[in-house]
Formats: C-alpha cells, sequence, structure tokens
C-alpha cells in the first residue's frame, strides 16, 4: 500500500525480508530482522502500523496473536496520544476494505483519534470504499459519523467538493440519509445549488428540510417549497464515541497542535466525574483552508489584518471551516454585516445552537468555578457579537425559550439576563414561552431578582422601540423585522407585541410592589420602566400611550424619598406632552391609528390625583374620585392622609419644608421656589405644565405673600 511507505521505510524492509530469494544469504537475513527486531524495540508503535499495512485481505482474525497485540499497541497510542495523519489514512484503508473483517472495521473506526489533521484524500479514499458494496451497514455509519466528527480537522477540503455529486447519490440510502445531508450541508457551495432538484423528491424530513433551506439561500428562484424560516436544529450530535477521546488528545497536545485545526474542546484537566462536563464553550480559532489546493483566489479571513484588507478581499473571502470562530471578531463581524450572507448566518446559528443545547440543556453547568467561567464567558462572547451586529441570532433566542424552563434563577444571572434583553419582536405564543418561566421565578425571588428582571424588560422595550424608529419603512404600515428586510410585520402587529409587554411588565410590578412593601430599589426600577414607556409617541414615533396601572402610580405618589416622586413628575409632565402631540396631530391629519379615549381618562384621573395631593392640599376626600387602596395609606403612616400629601406635608418633601421654615419663612412661593431649586426638575415640569405657575430665578424677587399651607 502507498501509505506504508512513509512509516520510516519499515515496510520496505519487511517486505523486502518477506521477497527475498532464495538464493540470499543467511547472513544478511539475520541482519535485517535483526534491524527490525531492534527498530521496532526503540518505535514498537510504527513497527505495530508496519506490520497492519501488510495484514491481506482473508486474514484470520480469531486467534491472530500478532494482530491483537498490534492492535491494542495502537489503540493505546491512539487513544491517549492521537495518530498522525499518514497513520490515519493507513488504518482507515485498512478498516473500510475490511481486510480484517467488519469487527475490526468497527473496532479501528472506534479509536481512529486524529492528533493533528485528518489527509482528505484519506475521506475521499473512504467514501470510494462505500461503493464496493461489502461493508456492513453499521459500518457505513460509523464511517460517515466519524468523518462529521473529524470535520473541522481535515487539511483541505476542495477534493471531496469536487466529489459532491458522487456524494450526492448517497441520499437515497434511506439510513444513510441523514448523515449525507449533514456532511452535503458542510460541503454545499454556491454552484451546489442545482442538485436540489434531486433533494426535492427524497422527502421533507427535518435534515432534508435543512439542506433545502441551505439551496434555497443560493437559488431562492428555484426553490418553490416553502421552507420553514425557523427551523429546528435537523442535525443531530453524532461524536458522542469520540468527542471524550479527542478532548482528552487535545488537551494533551495543545502545545503541539496547529491552532488554526484544533477543535477547541475546552475541557478541563480534572478529574473524571460523574457529571457531564462543559466541553465547547471556547470560541474556536478562525480556519478557513478549503481551498489550500485549488486555484481559485481565496483570501482567508484569518489573515485580515484591517479593516481596509476586509474591503479589498471582500469578494474573496472564505468563510472559516467552525462558523463560531466568527464570534468575538471584530473584523469577521464586520464581515459578516457587511456581505448579508444568509448561508452564514444559517451556519453560524446551526454551529451556536448545537453549542448552547449540548452543553446547556443536556449537561448542565455545575457548581465548580471554573466552569461557571468559563460558560460565562462563552456567553458574553456571544453577548457582544449580537451588540456588534445589533441583530439577535435565531439560535440564542430557541435556546432561552427551552433554558428558561429549567432555570433556577441564579445560574449565570447577569448573562442570561442580558441575553433576554436581545430577544427580537415575537408573535404571542413565543412571548408565552418566555414570560411564564419568567414570571413565576420572579414571584419566587428576592427583591434583587425582581430588579434585575424589570431593568431586563426594559431595555427589551427600548431595543424594539428603537428598531422600529430606525427601520419602519416610508408608508408606516409594514416593518422590516430582519437586516434583509425579507419577513415583516404590521404596525398594529407591532403595537400589540408592545401592549402585551408593557401590560405584563405592570403586572409584574405591581404585585412586586405589593409583594416587597413598596421597597425603594423595585420602585426606581418600576419607574425607570415607565419612563420609557411615556415617551414612546415623541421619542420613537410609535402612535401608542399606555397609562401605568393604580397599583404602581400611587405607591410612587405617596412614596417617602423625595426622588420617586420626582420622577412620577417627570413621567406625568411627559404623558402629558405625548397626548397633547398625538391630540393635535390627529386633529390636523386623518390617521391610521389614534389614541383611546380610556387612556386619556386614565391620565386625567391620575393628574387631577397628583394635583390634588400634591398642590391643593385635597387628597383622598369623599368625592374626589380618587380611590386608594387603604394598606397604601396606613402604610405611608402618615395622620391626616387628607391634607397630609401638598408639597410642604409629604413625607418626601417634609425635610425640605422645616429646612426652609428654619431658614426663610412661611412665603409659599418662595418654598416651591426653594424645593425647585434642589434639583426636582420632574416636579417642577409638571407644576408649570399642569398649574400654569412658572418658578424661575425671578419669582423670588416679587414677594408673593401666600403662607406656606394656605394655597
Amino acid at each position: 500500500m502507498a501509505g506504508a511507505s512513509n512509516l520510516s521505510g519499515l515496510a520496505l524492509e519487511t517486505s523486502g525480508e518477506l521477497q527475498s530469494p532464495g538464493s540470499a544469504s543467511s547472513n544478511r537475513s539475520l541482519r535485517v530482522a535483526e534491524n527490525v527486531r531492534k527498530k521496532g524495540e526503540r518505535n514498537p508503535f510504527q513497527f505495530a502500523l508496519n506490520y497492519l499495512s501488510q495484514v491481506q485481505e482473508g486474514t484470520v482474525v480469531r486467534g491472530n496473536d500478532a494482530l491483537e497485540r498490534n492492535l491494542v499497541l495502537v489503540e493505546t497510542i491512539a487513544l491517549s496520544q492521537g495518530l498522525p495523519p499518514e497513520a490515519v489514512s493507513l488504518l482507515l484503508d485498512l478498516a473500510l476494505s475490511l481486510r480484517a473483517g467488519s469487527v475490526t472495521c468497527s473496532r479501528i473506526l472506534k479509536f481512529l483519534i486524529p492528533a493533528s489533521v485528518v489527509p482528505q484524500e484519506a475521506i475521499v479514499r473512504g467514501m470510494s470504499w462505500l461503493c464496493v458494496g461489502k461493508m456492513p451497514l453499521n459500518a457505513q455509519v460509523l464511517f460517515l459519523r466519524w468523518v462529521l466528527t473529524v470535520f473541522d480537522l481535515i487539511d483541505c477540503k476542495d477534493h471531496l467538493r469536487a466529489v459532491y455529486g458522487f456524494i450526492f447519490s448517497f441520499l437515497t440510502e434511506e439510513n444513510l440519509c441523514p448523515f449525507i445531508c449533514h456532511l452535503l450541508y458542510l460541503l454545499t457551495m454556491r454552484e451546489h445549488a442545482s442538485y436540489l432538484f434531486c433533494a426535492l423528491q427524497q422527502g421533507k424530513q427535518s435534515f432534508l428540510m435543512q439542506l433545502l433551506a441551505l439551496y434555497k439561500v443560493f437559488r431562492p428562484e428555484l426553490v418553490t417549497l416553502s421552507v420553514p424560516s425557523r427551523l429546528r436544529t435537523g442535525f443531530k450530535n453524532h461524536n458522542s464515541t469520540w468527542k471524550a477521546a479527542l478532548s482528552a488528545v487535545q488537551r494533551k497536545n495543545r502545545t503541539q497542535m496547529m491552532a488554526d485545526h484544533s477543535l477547541s474542546l475546552g475541557v478541563k484537566g480534572k478529574p473524571v466525574s460523574r457529571k457531564r462536563k462543559l466541553d465547547h464553550l471556547e470560541v474556536p480559532p478562525l480556519s478557513s483552508s478549503f481551498y489550500t489546493n485549488s486555484k481559485k483566489t481565496v483570501f482567508q479571513l484569518q489573515e485580515l489584518r484591517s479593516f481596509t484588507e476586509l474591503l479589498q478581499n471582500i469578494h474573496n473571502i472564505e468563510l472559516p471551516a467552525q462558523m463560531g470562530s466568527l464570534l468575538g471578531c471584530s473584523l469577521a463581524l464586520h464581515y459578516l454585516d457587511c456581505v448579508q450572507d444568509e448561508s452564514a448566518f444559517l451556519r453560524l446559528n446551526f454551529w451556536l445552537g448545537y453549542s448552547l443545547q449540548e452543553e446547556f440543556l443536556l449537561c448542565p453547568v455545575d457548581g465548580d468555578s471554573d466552569s461557571q467561567t468559563e460558560a460565562s464567558r462563552f456567553l458574553a462572547t456571544i453577548l457582544s457579537s449580537q451588540q456588534f451586529l445589533q441583530e439577535s441570532f435565531l439560535s440564542t433566542e430557541s435556546f432561552l425559550y427551552k433554558f428558561l424552563s429549567v432555570w433556577d434563577g441564579s445560574l449565570l444571572r447577569s448573562q442570561v439576563l442580558d441575553l433576554l434583553s436581545h430577544v427580537p419582536l415575537m408573535p404571542s405564543h413565543r412571548k408565552m414561552l418566555l414570560f411564564e418561566p419568567l414570571m413565576q421565578l420572579y414571584f419566587t425571588s428576592s427583591v434583587f431578582f425582581k430588579c434585575s428582571v424589570l431593568e431586563c424588560l426594559n431595555s427589551m422595550l427600548l431595543k424594539w422601540l428603537t428598531w422600529h424608529s430606525i427601520n419602519a419603512l416610508e408608508n408606516g404600515l409594514d416593518i422590516s423585522l430582519n437586516s434583509n428586510g425579507t419577513v415583516t410585520m404590521t404596525l398594529s402587529g407591532f403595537m400589540d407585541t408592545v401592549i402585551e409587554l408593557v401590560r405584563f411588565v405592570g403586572r409584574l410590578a405591581a404585585e412586586g410592589l405589593r409583594l416587597e412593601n413598596c421597597h425603594v430599589l423595585l420602585l426606581s426600577h418600576t419607574l425607570a420602566f415607565y419612563e420609557t414607556v411615556c415617551d414612546m409617541f415623541v421619542k420613537y414615533g410609535l402612535p401608542l400611550v399606555i397609562m401605568p396601572p393604580a397599583d404602581v402610580f400611587y405607591p410612587a405618589l405617596l412614596a417617602t424619598d423625595s426622588v420617586s416622586v420626582d420622577r412620577l413628575g417627570y413621567i406625568m409632565y411627559r404623558y402629558r406632552k405625548n397626548l397633547t402631540l398625538a391630540k393635535k396631530q390627529g386633529q390636523q391629519r386623518e390617521q391610521t391609528f389614534h389614541i383611546s379615549r380610556v387612556t386619556y381618562q386614565e391620565f386625567n384621573k391620575h393628574l387631577v390625583a397628583m394635583v390634588s395631593c400634591l398642590w391643593n392640599s385635597k387628597s383622598f376626600l369623599s368625592g374626589t374620585g380618587i380611590e386608594v387602596d387603604e394598606r397604601q395609606l396606613i402604610q405611608s403612616k402618615v395622620p391626616d392622609h387628607w391634607s397630609s400629601f401638598d408639597l410642604v406635608h409629604h413625607p418626601a418633601f417634609f425635610k425640605y419644608a422645616l429646612e426652609f421654615h428654619q431658614k426663610v419663612g412661611k412665603y409659599w412661593n418662595w418654598y416651591v421656589e426653594f424645593l425647585f431649586s434642589q434639583g426636582f426638575d420632574g416636579l417642577n415640569d409638571f407644576i408649570k405644565v399642569n398649574t400654569g405657575q412658572s418658578y424661575s430665578s425671578s419669582s423670588s424677587s416679587q414677594g408673593d405673600s401666600q403662607p406656606t399651607g394656605q394655597h
């Protein structure tokens, strides 16, 4: 065999001994045998490979001690150190040719662990053995699984792509079809999309639909079949047989292996425990070696050193072997953002979805600090990439739908909530997959977790509104849901989605304030959310105004800290601005969307309550129509509450009134001027707009003599 010649000449020497003519002297034969024995003692591994290279078809396996001894030796080395490329070629040919039988074939495939790279010629020869018809089905499946496992270690793939049609012909084999589809998915380029007509005839299984989705990206005009835009993962994990061994070999040989061919499985060097560990949480390095032997002019991503080089070579750049290597690399993400190659996003989502499901859902992160640090770093890389692209990955969204149902609310809380805040617009049935588990965690967790959830949902709303203000089409009715503009949502559908989110947060906030006795930190995060909500029309052009529920408004109005009352004043001031503008535009021209009359009524009710409390000293008197939960009034610990929530006696401002009284006197306008000079700009704007009173630096000189408390 040709591969045997690479093994330090041992095959030739041994072959010479076996085929020596009868006329050769016995002394020479003895010397040759002695040399072979000494070399075997110095390097038993190569001696074993030499022996296996000379195994002939029909060799007896049962009871063959020499064969067993050499197989054990090679297997031990393979599982501990990995096999060099020439050994991989030799052993793969021995296995698939069945020269040592089908049992030995399966055995060799299971310990065929490469130390560095896998020669693509070995894979091409292996594919040719599938046509001979001698290999049993289980051996064929095992071989294809092995190819998929080591795919990223194949040194070059141009010859594999040259036999794309040959590989495609195996789609007709029912048992091989899932694995062939996966291999074709990894090999497919734009020129291969012409095969889609044959693929359409094979059925609608998930793995075939995944391949068709890729074909449709390259040639959408040729695919009339409706391919779901959000496919579930169509390819299963096939590397379980070799995963642990590959990880161990890579860890041991990490310093010797070429960085651009590393699998980067990242298993820590700790004693083996029965609990599965994180294996895929390191982003692999850039490795784009598909056309090493090709005549095509290709610029590899890892060769880029500047944005200028990217622009100069943008049409000649080859995608990397592992799409996950794009994450965290700014130039690679620039390329992804510039070319908007849907096939690249498809491959990246496939890699990312597999990694997240395999490592967070199938083998949850344990309490080990190293594992949590590694997981945190991995999620942070995903998050930074999404922020760079200003677009969420479909795979992270699908992962969150599943992960939230089993999440305890504490594991990697910051990273999970950050990812959740980047979830894009979604239909109603998907929202419940997020809202239901989040609500259960919210009501059973600490006040600090409640604050984190409100902050997350506020960030989500801000991203939605910003996205709407930037990406709304000129007619204002249809809105693009992604950067390619291929999916749209009507403006009414977008508004319904925002309404559901705001009302959901309103329920969370109201019940949370009740459970936590109006905790000041929770109230602060609640008001931060409504600072976003109150300005949706003016700031973001969304013709929608949603008032806070009474169980949020009154705790803020009766709060004992002045900052909360001031923020409520600012919120009511902005609500008035938004409603006034909406009414004015509605009168000037015919609009498709109008603010509901109920919204105006709710605003007026809140406005009357706030002015009556802070300005008119007529809070909560019978006949005013202001209804407040008695528990909130009791909780304020203020006697005579019907006259104790004006700007003088309100618990939040009483210390300012006392300070003013001690320094200045009893003049009302002077007191209000003094109060607003303390930085309560929100209240200042609210009072100025709703009472017609303006307090500036000149007001004190006017000498208004209205006494404190008599206004």
